[in-house]
């Protein structure tokens, strides 16, 4: 399940410079995404664990991230609690582990489908599989 809020419209003024293609990429990406019902905008790591807290285990939501290095975040409610994961743009491409796509929504959509069959592991979950 997702936990729905609307974010707020624009980009965030924290995002580095890009190429024009780049740059195409990341504006369609966030539209897509401003569009959804799960993506909170700037939200803290802090503030999005608490919220995912009284969710149901596989809850998740994208945020802005706080790491100068990385847009966007995925938290998402474990067994164990929540855990956030960063979302990396490299070259017009996000990526998420082992998955990349030139969307961020496309990319989700990716994992989903890929970790119902093969579990994600990240140290950031100590341990705790991905599904």
């Amino acid at each position: 399940s997702v936990l729905p809020s609307p974010a707020p419209p624009g980009l965030p003024d924290r995002f580095r410079m890009f190429r024009s293609c780049e740059w195409e990429v990341l504006e369609r990406s966030l539209n897509i995404l401003q569009a959804s019902d799960f993506y909170w905008g700037p939200l803290s790591v802090g503030e999005a664990h608490a919220k995912l807290q009284r969710e149901p285990v596989g809850t998740y939501l994208v945020r802005d991230s706080s790491q100068g290095n990385c847009l966007f975040s995925l938290s998402v409610q474990m067994p164990t609690g929540p855990v956030s994961l960063r979302i990396s743009f490299q070259e017009g491409y996000f990526h998420l582990k082992n998955w990349f796509s030139d969307c961020v929504v496309r990319l989700l959509e990716l994992v989903v489908a890929g970790t119902r069959n093969n579990p994600l592991h990240f140290d950031e979950m100590g341990g705790t599989p991905l599904v």
